[in-house]
């Protein structure tokens, strides 16, 4: 009987034994599983990955998944100069390897230079290496300004009458100078500063509504792409409107402004001359009370000539008979004068 439960308690504890050992199988291939699956995926694909390369991206936190994927894309599309380990270390400084790897292939077949060197220095700097490639094989449009805005590039003609124009810019991209190139926003500035000069040296604004090709060609021969990320191809002008006549305008104002200045300047004249009038009426009252402090001292002289006997009763009568017929005579002129 001892026995028999002896080889029971065997039995019971080999099932255990055998029952976690297929636990942990279960769990390991579980694991294992889709390690086993992207090394499989690569070798039937012809790009044999070592298995431990693949549990090894795991551990080092790096999505094996996306790295078998980019690899195998790209030596199928025939870019073979690209390992595994340069996937890997372009994943771990932060960059998009599945948008690399595809911006190459297209670079490839599209005859576009474009080494893998340059692909993730472009999309470490945090510009779309893809759309850069694709705006490159497909050039796009920039409206000049933005349409969505309703607005317009203003600029007067030599003949003072303002026009609003509406350009559209075709650029692809330039690769060389993807990194630290000029954005559009530059594009549009350039091209709008471009626009204003060339119509401000338009004789009349006639002569830009004949021929607005005219604006393109002097735009165009500008150089406004250098140090951008982009190659201008075209611009055209999709729209322009006449505005105000702001030469007229500017002219009123000027007119207005001289008659204030005029105006201003009249009435420093007209007070220049109130006060000089004021300043001789002062001139002439001063020479009046000279005058009567001066014949307030004529009998002060006259008692001293009496006192020297420089003067006699006789010559004082002969001189009051003297002013009696100058006076009358004042008297008789002015009558005369009246009639």
């Amino acid at each position: 009987m001892g026995l028999f439960f002896a080889d029971a308690e065997f039995g019971l504890s080999f099932s255990v034994v055998i029952f976690v050992l297929i636990l942990l199988a279960i769990i390991m291939l579980s694991i294992l599983g889709r390690f086993v699956s992207l090394w499989f995926q690569a070798i039937v694909s012809g790009t044999p990955i070592s298995l431990f390369n693949i549990i090894g991206m795991s551990l080092r936190k790096i999505p094996s998944r996306v790295i078998v994927t980019a690899y195998i894309n790209a030596h199928k599309a025939g870019i073979k100069a690209v390992s595994v380990a340069e996937l890997e270390t372009h994943v771990l400084a932060g960059g998009n390897v599945s948008n690399v790897v595809r911006a190459l292939i297209v670079g490839d077949k599209a005859n576009i230079a474009l080494t893998w060197r340059q692909a993730t220095a472009i999309d470490l700097a945090g510009r779309d290496i893809l759309d850069a490639v694709r705006t490159s094989v497909n050039p796009k449009v920039i409206d000049c300004p933005d349409i969505k805005h309703g607005e317009y590039i203003t600029a007067v003609a030599k003949d003072g009458i303002q026009l609003k124009v509406r350009a559209r810019v075709t650029v692809r991209t330039n690769i060389q100078q993807l990194v630290g190139g000029a954005t559009e926003e530059t594009i549009i500035a350039r091209v709008g500063e471009g626009i204003v000069n060339a119509i401000g040296s338009a004789e009349t604004h006639t002569d830009v509504l004949e021929s607005p090709q005219r604006i393109s060609q002097l735009v165009l021969g500008r150089g406004l792409d250098a140090q951008t990320a982009f190659e201008i191809l075209s611009i055209d002008i999709a729209d322009i409107v006449v505005g105000e006549n702001i030469g007229a305008r500017l002219r009123a104002d000027k007119a207005e402004s001289d008659k204030i200045i005029a105006q201003a300047r009249a009435e420093e004249r007209r007070a220049m001359a109130v006060a000089m009038e004021q300043e001789n009426i002062a001139k002439v009252t001063e020479m009046k009370a000279k005058v009567v402090e001066a014949e307030a001292q004529l009998p002060l002289a006259m008692a001293d000539a009496f006192k020297k006997g420089n003067m006699g009763i006789l010559d004082y009568y002969r001189m009051k008979n003297i002013q009696s017929d100058t006076e009358m005579r004042k008297s008789i002129s002015k009558g005369s004068s009246e009639d």
